[in-house]
């Protein structure tokens, strides 16, 4: 099929049974091209972008060149740096490469629109420039019947100045560099009603590649994403940090509470997962002397998805020898300042109304003392029948299968993380939460752990990382009997991650940033699938 796919949609289309035999005569693939005619359907336009196509080549034109094209600028440089009279002679021949946009028929002469990789310009095309001689054919038949608004051309000529004061590029010569088949989506009046394609979610996820032509701003939302990510990088990097990489495909599935992707590899013929977080192979690094590792890991969790989460995500995680969740704090602090600044130029961002501020300190207050504060009840003391109990009173499903740890993880989630708009950290975690976390070095029952709130979401998690290897089998174990109950979250036992922690682990930090969280935070996006260039989308068509 992928042939049959490929080829029909680079060869021409016909109307005639002559003119597909015609075309035969044009490639090896005739008669997969032939084949797939009856059950490919095509739209009138792009039948007829097809025979355009067919057109082109037999004028001898190749729609598809493969030679180099020597671009030498952009249309943002031009637009910015041409000064008219004063610096003409610097623009006196310029290349760039780019999609037309939109044309303006003038007869003999027309204005476009070309838009390249970092903005659009406006361009002159006359028939007597192009065509000096008495053949009009590439002005007449090429230009005005055979090009089409997003094909990608190359132009060369000189910057000018029109008469209403726009920039734009006096064309001396083009090449066409792609044929575009398929018409670029537009708005459209139906009835009254306006129908634009471009800002349906369903039509702009599915086909981001459209999404990035037709709508700019997509584009820099993606630019300051990767901005954020070189700037956390820079910071790791100037701390003395290293950078690693871990397994994705792994024979147990631990790091975190969650559902993994199950799979299985053929040749060992053993079941393996997706990762579902990299903490512990981190920690092993930790354990084999590294003293400072980070990694940015794409994970993958079989969960729902909504505006928050998507099953395959990114996340940082870092480890620091001889360091505690305080230190880490103050690290994390730091640590958003400057991508914040390095985003957008300034600490705060817009998030919806609200105008958020990532400029060091954050507000700190313990889980036990947030739910007191937001549910009026004091849960520290209580065992799970009570915390049951009082999930029930403020009308929170609590599921048979869960045990304290959850219960408590569900009563803060539906009642107090909303509040939480600037970033706050929320401190000092029942044990039952945080099986992979060191206890309270004062308050029993407790551990040393924070979770990063900003926006009503987490962000990021952290802890003083346990590392008493009796003490952590003893979790697992814990984590073992929550999986009998039922619980598909609850954690393997991690034999081997065990076996590390009994060679020795310094005491040790850890944090995980959710970095798609954080990116739509910094270019104030509502939804995840917005700062995802392909977010997971359900296939638009059943194998066969």
């Amino acid at each position: 099929m992928f042939f049959v796919n490929h080829w029909s949609s680079i060869l021409p289309n016909c109307r005639t049974q002559a003119a597909m035999e015609e075309w035969a005569a044009y490639g090896i693939f005739a008669k997969i091209f032939k084949r797939s005619m009856s059950t490919q359907h095509l739209s009138e336009q792009e039948i007829i972008r097809r025979e355009k196509l067919g057109e082109l080549t037999k004028l001898g034109i190749d729609a598809y060149p493969a030679a180099l094209y020597p671009v030498n600028t952009t249309s943002t440089y031009i637009k910015e740096h041409y000064k008219g009279e004063e610096n003409k002679a610097q623009f006196a021949d310029v290349c760039i490469a780019g999609r037309i946009m939109s044309v303006r028929d003038m007869g003999k002469a027309n204005f476009a629109v070309l838009q390249d990789a970092v903005g659009k310009i406006q361009f002159y095309i006359k028939q007597d420039e192009i065509c000096p001689g008495d053949d009009k054919t590439l002005y007449q038949t090429v230009w005005k019947k055979l090009i089409d608004i997003g094909d990608i051309i190359g132009i060369q000529g000189y910057v000018f100045t029109t008469k209403t004061g726009e920039t734009s590029i006096h064309v001396k010569t083009f090449t066409i560099l792609t044929k575009s088949l398929r018409p670029l989506p537009i708005v459209k009046e139906k009835e009254g009603e306006t129908f634009d394609e471009v800002t349906d979610p369903e039509f702009r996820y599915r086909q981001r590649y459209a999404d990035l032509i037709v709508n700019p701003g997509v584009k820099e939302t993606f630019i300051k994403r990767t901005k954020m990510m070189n700037a956390i990088r820079a910071f790791l990097n100037d701390k003395g940090a290293l950078e690693v990489d871990t397994p994705v495909l792994q024979s147990i599935p631990g790091g975190a509470a969650a559902r993994p992707f199950k799979t299985h590899h053929n040749a060992l013929d053993v079941p393996m997962y997706m990762r579902i977080a990299n903490e512990l192979y981190l920690k092993r690094l930790i354990v084999g002397g590294f003293d400072w590792v980070y990694e940015f890991s794409r994970n993958f969790r079989n969960e729902g998805m909504d505006r928050t989460h998507n099953p395959e995500f990114t996340v940082l995680e870092f480890y620091v020898a001889y360091k505690d969740y305080e230190w880490m704090m103050d690290t994390t602090e730091l640590l958003l300042e400057k991508a914040a600044i390095a985003t957008n130029g300034t600490s705060k961002v817009m998030v919806g109304d609200n105008e958020i501020d990532f400029m060091a300190p954050y507000k700190r207050i313990t889980m036990f003392d947030a739910i007191k504060e937001h549910t009026g009840f004091d849960i520290s003391e209580m065992d799970e029948d009570g915390i049951r109990g009082v999930c029930q009173k403020l009308n929170i499903h609590a599921d048979a299968k869960w045990g304290k740890g959850k219960l408590i993880d569900e009563i803060f989630g539906e009642r107090c993380e909303a509040y939480y708009i600037q970033p706050t950290f929320i401190t000092d975690y029942p044990v039952e939460m945080s099986p992979l976390t060191k206890k309270h070095r004062s308050k029993p029952g407790l551990v040393e752990r924070f979770e990063l709130m900003c926006n009503g979401k987490e962000i990021a998690n952290a802890y003083t990382e346990l590392n008493d290897p009796i003490d952590q089998r003893e979790r697992f174990e814990e984590q073992v009997k929550l999986m009998e109950r039922g619980d598909d979250e609850a954690m393997f036992i991690d034999h081997d991650f065990l076996r590390a922690l009994e060679y020795g682990m310094p005491p040790t930090s850890g944090i995980g940033f959710g970095i798609d969280r954080i990116a739509m935070l910094l270019t104030n996006q509502h939804s995840i699938q917005d700062v995802l260039l392909f977010p997971m989308m359900r296939p638009e068509h059943t194998a066969e």
